[in-house]
């Protein structure tokens, strides 16, 4: 009998030459789906004790502690990031701690793709595909946000200053990669200030 395997939506598909910035997908990232009462400090706390991080309570932020990372999504809802490995292990922990606590924990790995973006000019080219402003100093590392990326639902995550997540649903991997190979051309590279020559 055959054995089950995993194979990411981008698996085998490799960034072209030319582009003005580095593409990857992150192909080892668990991801746990969490929901419950910022005010319930019972729910605070036993997630706290789980992931040895607080929880991130501003909006669009998030907190990274070792190799787990949170993402605030919304007033009731985080996104836990941590190795695939991992996953199984610290969900299982998630709901023992949780039990009789209003809250929901849910292995959603498989839901979305993750596309890193490396380099100068990152900003630029994710501006090319949504109205949000990323050059008004309002999306310091650590930023995180829901947001309409080419027409699709994505979020956005700024790891570093030149280092940029943007997780989709599995099945727009492929067009959001395309898109972004497309828009991340080196003579489609855009300085937003100061003079410039047309490419040739």
């Amino acid at each position: 009998m055959s054995e089950l395997s995993y194979e990411t939506p981008l698996a085998g598909v490799i960034a072209p030459p030319g582009l003005a910035i580095s593409l990857r997908e992150v192909t080892d990232r668990g991801m746990i789906d969490l929901r419950g009462l910022a005010s319930d400090s019972a729910f605070i706390a036993a997630v706290s004790a789980v992931l040895g991080a607080q929880l991130p309570l501003k909006p669009r932020s998030s907190v990274t502690s070792g190799d787990v990372t949170l993402l605030w999504l919304s007033i009731d809802q985080w996104l836990v990031l941590c190795p695939r490995s991992r996953t199984e292990e610290m969900l299982g922990r998630l709901r023992a701690a949780l039990q009789g606590i209003h809250s929901l924990a849910v292995d959603v790995s498989d839901m979305r793709t993750v596309i890193r973006l490396e380099g100068e000019g990152c900003r630029e080219i994710l501006m090319k595909g949504t109205s949000l402003d990323l050059l008004d100093g309002n999306s310091p590392p650590g930023f995180c946000k829901r947001m309409r990326y080419a027409e699709i639902a994505a979020l956005l995550n700024v790891v570093d200053e030149n280092v940029f997540d943007v997780f989709v649903f599995r099945s727009y991997a492929r067009y959001t990669w395309d898109f972004l190979c497309a828009t991340a051309r080196e003579p489609a590279r855009l300085r937003l200030f100061g003079s410039q020559s047309a490419p040739v």
